[in-house]
């Protein structure tokens, strides 16, 4: 049975909790248990009555109890209450004799007490006294409580004994050692230099006991990580001990389902990587035994594939080798053909990293990571959306876009469609093979992911669509293929509105009101007056955004304009649209109300065809009121006169601005005393 050691209140404690089945329920729960070790914990300070057992026997009982109870306690700490009240019982219990007793106390000062606490200070001394003892577990246990405990105001206090201890006969303190002083530099780097770390480590890498050598490579490459430069010189050794763990001259004991030492390899294989990265002669060195390690780490088992992972980011990551990277992408694939999800999903972590740098790898891989895609596994398919997104080029950009485009039409997670529709609307900008197939594509997306598409995209297709690419050898040609592209572009918009009647994403509509506004008349499935009827009927969706009705409406204007006359459907949206709401749309129709009745014949150079892209001429004298002003003084006007006291740079309260004058900028005078 579980738990056989606990005792039963302890034991019904873990049971109550495990079965609450509200917070509410577990407060109630923790608040007794509060209330009891309170109590249990005063008592265990007290003499028992006459006849109990004598005094050592006492105190030994009642530290066996404290201990239990300081567990006890940690769970009161975990569940968010306050224990504060033990955490004397908890100082008292790291000064026991009793190494059990020794780490439960500085196990749980370690979890209770803040950096600032008061009782941290108290525990010093007794870290000295462990650090110093000749009993291995007392000063391993202080170790601990060194890289746990120790705030940068008491370090010095301790820094010297953990250097000793690096010299230690027993391997599992000069092990803990290193990593204390580790943990002393980065908290105190000025007592514990990083120059005198690393003089250490130089010594602890040639230690006579793997596991203290193994050790010291979590510090190399802590350090590496922020700074490789010292590091270089030990390349060559790092190979050499690579090499000896690769043919296995470590202590049976070291392997791990017959892959030798697998967690030193990876380590090693990674601080290779770290040294180097953008450093030829460095990574020079490296390519044999990187070779040797990743055909040794193929055994078949989880271990292996592990250390084979270690090597393939090692290799994307040094100064490439050709050899090397047809390797790791050989290592690869055989990842994504395992059955086991862990393998497939580390496989296309693997090539998204060599496909990053190397992109030629990308195809010979494409079937397979598009198999994933069909796996069960949403993790599996989240990578290799991301892998597809970093494989696509010119040659696979339109089969990576129609599998992006089908996951999305069947995803239900809002911000995957939000990601993927920024990658596709970037990718197909990247890599598109046509014009004619951006703008079919760009309008799929809109569809299938309105929502999530920038305006920015919408208004990149209505300028590639009005303003052309400058495809072709010379000028007639580039023109022509521009209009090309602008009818592929009407015939898309035109049968969608010709099609049932549905919801359309915003930026759907308002692309497809200005396609058929400007060029309709390049149709040759539809009339104008047909894509006027379907434009008339879709502006009368109550659900419609005034933006989106807006759009709505100036496309029929242009048709209308195009047409020369003003059908009876076009006439009474034009006519509803004069009592709108929204003061803009309600001008627009009244203006065009009454071009139509006063001047019908200017409707033409208002509203011209295909001028989308030309220049607006702006008349800044008003030339055109010349004739209108000599008629006005010939009736006897009086000539405009400028006021003498206006000026060009006043604000629009000119009046109080030209009486205050400008600001004054002289200095005051300075006092007289």
């Amino acid at each position: 049975m579980s738990g056989m050691h606990l005792s039963k209140e302890f034991f019904e404690l873990l049971k109550a909790i495990g079965e609450s089945k509200s917070k509410q329920e577990e407060d109630r729960i923790i608040a007794r248990e509060v209330a009891v070790l309170k109590k249990k914990l005063e008592g265990t300070k007290k003499s028992g009555p006459a006849g109990s057992p004598g005094p050592q026997n006492q105190l030994a009982t009642n530290k066996k109890k404290a201990k239990e109870f300081l567990v006890r306690l940690l769970y009161v700490e975990m569940l968010g209450h306050d224990g504060s009240f033990g955490y004397i019982k908890a100082v008292e219990l790291a000064a026991s004799s009793s190494i059990i007793h020794k780490r439960t106390g500085y196990l749980v000062c370690a979890a209770c007490l803040s950096p600032e606490h008061e009782f941290r200070f108290m525990l010093v001394n007794q870290m000295q006294r462990d650090l110093a003892s000749s009993h291995v577990l007392e000063v391993c246990a202080a170790l601990i409580a060194v890289t746990n405990l120790i705030t940068a105001d008491m370090a010095p206090a301790v820094h010297t004994e953990v250097g000793k201890a690096l010299d230690h006969q027993a391997e599992t303190v000069r092990k803990k050692a290193i990593i204390a002083l580790h943990r002393l530099h980065q908290i105190a780097p000025d007592v514990v230099t990083r120059s005198d770390v690393i003089e250490r480590l130089r010594k602890v890498l040639c230690d006579r006991d793997p596991a203290v050598m193994g050790a010291s490579l979590n510090v190399i490459d802590s350090m590496a990580a922020v700074d490789p430069i010292p590091f270089k010189d030990l390349i060559a050794s790092l190979i050499s001990i690579l090499k000896q763990v690769c043919e296995r001259r470590l202590p049976d004991a070291f392997e791990y389902h017959k892959v030798p030492a697998p967690w030193i390899q990876m380590k090693l294989v990674r601080i290779l990587a770290t040294l180097g990265k953008n450093d030829a002669q460095a990574s020079n060195g490296m390519y044999e035994i990187l070779s040797d390690c990743l055909k040794r780490a193929d055994v078949g088992v989880n271990a292996g594939y592990a250390v084979m992972y270690e090597c393939v980011r090692t290799i994307t990551t040094i100064y490439p080798n050709p050899t090397l990277l047809d390797a790791a992408a050989d290592a690869i694939s055989r990842l994504l053909g395992s059955r086991a999800q862990n393998l497939r999903y580390l496989g296309l972590t693997g090539l998204a990293g060599i496909v990053e740098g190397h992109p030629k790898y990308a195809a010979a891989h494409q079937m397979a990571v598009i198999e994933c895609l069909e796996d069960t596994d949403e993790t599996i398919q989240r990578k290799t959306l991301d892998l597809l997104y970093k494989m696509t080029n010119p040659v696979n950009v339109e089969f990576v876009v129609d599998k992006l485009l089908l996951f999305i039409r069947t995803s239900q997670d809002l911000y995957l469609r939000k990601t993927l529709t920024s990658r596709i609307c970037t990718i197909a900008e990247r890599f598109a093979p046509s014009n004619a197939w951006y703008v079919k594509t760009i309008t799929e997306l809109f569809e299938i992911s309105g929502e999530f598409v920038s305006p920015a995209v919408a208004q990149n297709l209505m300028s590639l669509i009005a303003e052309g690419s400058g495809e072709g050898e010379d000028g007639e040609e580039s023109e022509e293929a521009d209009m090309l592209l602008r009818q592929h572009a009407v015939e898309i918009y035109a049968a969608k509105l010709a099609g049932p009647k549905a919801r359309l994403p915003r930026v759907l509509v308002e692309t497809m009101a200005w396609v058929l506004g400007e060029y309709a008349y390049l149709s040759a499935s539809y009339t104008l007056d047909d894509i006027l009827v379907k434009l008339c009927e879709y502006s009368t969706t109550p659900t419609l955004d005034i933006t989106t009705r807006k759009f709505l409406i100036t496309a029929i204007q242009k048709l209308v304009a195009q047409l020369g006359q003003c059908p009876s459907h076009a006439a009474s949206v034009i006519d509803a649209y004069t009592k709108s709401k929204d003061v803009d749309l309600q001008q627009r129709c009244m203006e065009f109300q009454a071009i139509l009745t006063t001047a019908p014949h200017l409707l033409g150079e208002i509203l011209p065809v295909d001028a989308s892209c030309e220049d607006v001429g702006v008349d800044e004298n008003l030339s055109f009121l010349d004739g209108f002003v000599a008629e006005a003084l010939q009736n006897g006007a009086r000539e405009y006169e400028k006021p003498e006291d206006d000026d060009d740079d006043d604000d629009a309260g000119g009046g109080y601005a030209a009486s205050a004058g400008a600001f004054k900028m002289t200095p005051y005078e300075k006092p007289t005393s």
